[in-house]
């Protein structure tokens, strides 16, 4: 075989994956803190551009409480301890939009914290099950960093991760909303010890957004739902028993005045004798 042909028969799928992993790697590029348009200081806004165009959008406040040990008084036990971390508004964002895949990266402290948001689309192409999830949840910190963590905290990076996580599922092209506060639990590395995730106040789209910086139609998640309803239910009742007593009241005064207009007979027999 030649050997120009092999070398060119070998270097295709190369680079093939070069030019795949360039197109991959445009998409993170171009990110927005929009935090400072949010009132609440608490409340943070995020964005994902590709070519221009917003491909991810977030919005959301975050607390995280993450345990960990320090030494005991007596210097041979170690004492449980309970750090909270607020996501900080000068988050440092990095992110990626893909066909069916997209992530949301965000760091802060010199990345002693990154907390990682993985979405993933869900059903066959076109079809009325077609959908959109939060597939996986990273939380990445350092207890020896001291702005949280007491001194003493057993050093050393760990990991928290979600497992089989299926959050936010949504139909395809509308946004997820949601004011209620979410609980998440995620397991560190750190012994397997419990991390946990607070969202609230949230409105997500990493897909399939027809405006710039602009979501599409919301989905309520189902404790808003509920919520709604609870809010509208009496207003629907008070306005069904107002609507049933006017009709009552209605159907009486057309009575009364039907009645009225009809000849009284007496009621006691005596008196017929004096009619005629």
């Amino acid at each position: 075989m030649d050997y120009r042909a092999c070398t060119s028969a070998l270097a295709m799928p190369v680079l093939l994956l070069l030019l795949c992993t360039l197109g991959r790697n445009v998409a993170e590029q171009e990110v927005e803190n929009l935090s400072g348009l949010s009132s609440n200081p608490d409340k943070n806004i995020f964005a994902i551009r590709d070519n221009g165009t917003t491909c991810l959008m977030a919005e959301f406040s975050a607390k995280i409480l993450v345990p960990y040990e320090v030494p005991s008084s007596n210097e041979v036990d170690w004492d449980l301890q309970e750090a909270s971390i607020l996501l900080p508004r000068d988050t440092e964002i990095r992110g990626k939009c893909w066909n069916n895949e997209s992530e949301l990266h965000l760091s802060w402290l010199d990345k002693a914290y990154t907390l990682k948001l993985f979405f993933s689309k869900e059903g066959p192409e076109a079809s009325k099950s077609r959908g959109w999830k939060m597939s996986k949840i990273q939380f990445l910190y350092d207890p020896s960093e001291r702005t949280h963590f007491k001194s003493g905290a057993r050093p050393g990076r760990h990991t928290a991760n979600s497992h089989h996580l299926s959050l936010m599922v949504t139909p395809a092209g509308m946004s997820y909303e949601c004011e209620a506060t979410q609980r998440i639990s995620l397991t560190s590395t750190d012994h397997q010890k419990t991390v946990v995730l607070f969202l609230s106040e949230v409105h997500i789209q990493p897909f399939d957004m027809k405006s710039d910086f602009v979501y599409s139609e919301e989905y309520k998640c189902p404790t808003d739902q509920r919520k709604q309803l609870e809010e509208t239910l009496p207003l629907i009742l008070g306005l069904t028993l107002g609507v049933a007593i006017l009709i009552i009241v209605a159907v009486y005064h057309i009575h009364h005045k039907m009645t009225a207009n009809q000849v009284q007979i007496p009621r006691d027999r005596s008196l017929y004798k004096h009619m005629g």
